[in-house]
């Protein structure tokens, strides 16, 4: 088990402003410019694991996260992945959570009915890159939903709580949530920490205009055993994220999120193309606003998923391009590799979810130009 690290999560868009590529992902050897001391130093071949698409046809894979402990239907090492769009490749409408062994097999782990739902989800159920597991097997999902894969039609969803059979058993609402987009855990005892992107804040009044009112909560959670969590409080500890809606990306804003052994939280400010930091994550009692600039442009174009890797830097997989980007906290970008050659241009739109393995030797990430769950390693 990765033991430098707190899970960290981090997720994206199905483009920026360019349109879907569709393509294969990049062979082995990845073309790279990487610091002896980096993470991505020794990482050079991509594999394909396995096809994220479920029998009702769900694409567009978001959410990335590896299972950190067996739990009912969740089996240790594998890795849980979250679809965006429905067969139809229409935006905040995929319904599936499928689960990826590192062998290659995929099975459906939940297929959310939005009319069968145990507590409100406004506008539905589209799962977004909001993904955490919880001990005790708890998966939490994020919904962003439209009702034709519209920016017009997107509602604020919630927050939805998953046993380990992948049976919804209570949602979150309300006090801030609106538009989860990304989302990190860290647990202690009996209670977790939820820190929680949100993107639809006026953004659709906003009309394709910038609007700087893209949140970071955190939730606390109380453990109750076989009942689901308890939501005890919601704290904004982030705020004035720029955020707006996009014809082919249906809403880009603050993306992935991660927490370093600090308490920072670690935030791809995908619109203003830089990763910022929120000091005191953990216990801070109000927002930081966007936090401080830990480093921009350069290799970053558009940051979507973001990780912490074992030596502590901070991983983030560009919406711009096909690169994969590590940055220190200090602002370093010390390593940079190619993940995605397709389309033009090359990558962009391809890359969203990437998550450390158990091991801490590898890197899972999703690719929508393809529909596949990948690792580099």
């Amino acid at each position: 088990m990765c033991t430098h690290t707190l899970p960290a999560l981090g997720r994206g868009l199905t483009s920026l402003t360019i349109a879907l590529a569709i393509g294969t992902a990049a062979a082995a050897a990845p073309a790279a410019a990487v610091s002896d001391g980096a993470f991505l130093h020794g990482l050079t071949t991509i594999d394909k694991v396995a096809s994220t698409v479920p029998a009702n046809g769900d694409q567009n894979p978001y959410g990335t996260v590896v299972i950190k402990h067996d739990a009912g239907d969740l089996h240790q090492g594998n890795v849980l992945v979250s679809n965006f769009n429905n067969g139809q490749n229409q935006q905040g409408t995929g319904t599936t959570l499928v689960q990826v062994s590192p062998q290659g097999t995929a099975t459906v782990f939940a297929q959310i009915d939005p009319a069968h739902l145990p507590g409100p989800c406004p506008g539905g159920v589209g799962l977004t890159t909001a993904l955490s597991v919880l001990p005790g097997g708890w998966v939490v999902v994020g919904s962003l939903p439209t009702s034709d894969g519209t920016s017009a039609t997107a509602r604020a969803g919630c927050l939805l709580v998953l046993d380990s059979h992948g049976t919804v058993k209570e949602t979150l609402t309300g006090d801030g949530i609106n538009g989860p987009w990304d989302m990190t855990a860290v647990s202690h005892e009996d209670h977790t920490d939820l820190f929680v992107t949100n993107v639809l804040n006026g953004t659709v009044a906003g009309g394709g205009k910038e609007v700087d009112r893209g949140t970071v909560l955190r939730i606390a959670l109380k453990d109750h055993g076989d009942q689901p969590p308890e939501r005890v409080k919601t704290t904004e500890i982030g705020s004035g994220f720029a955020q707006k809606t996009d014809p082919n990306a249906l809403v880009i804003g603050p993306t992935g999120v991660g927490l370093g052994e600090d308490g920072t939280l670690y935030v791809a400010d995908t619109v203003k193309n830089r990763i910022t930091a929120i000091p005191r994550a953990v216990e801070r009692e109000d927002s930081a606003g966007t936090g401080r600039v830990v480093s921009t442009d350069h290799h970053l174009n558009g940051p979507l998923g973001l990780a912490i890797a074992p030596n502590g830097n901070i991983l983030t997989v560009n919406g711009g391009d096909g690169n994969i980007v590590e940055t220190t906290p200090g602002g370093d970008q010390v390593a940079h590799r190619l993940l995605d050659s397709s389309g033009n241009p090359p990558g962009a739109g391809a890359l969203f979810g990437l998550a450390v393995d158990q091991d801490c030797d590898s890197v899972y990430f999703v690719d929508d130009a393809t529909n596949f769950l990948n690792v580099l390693h």
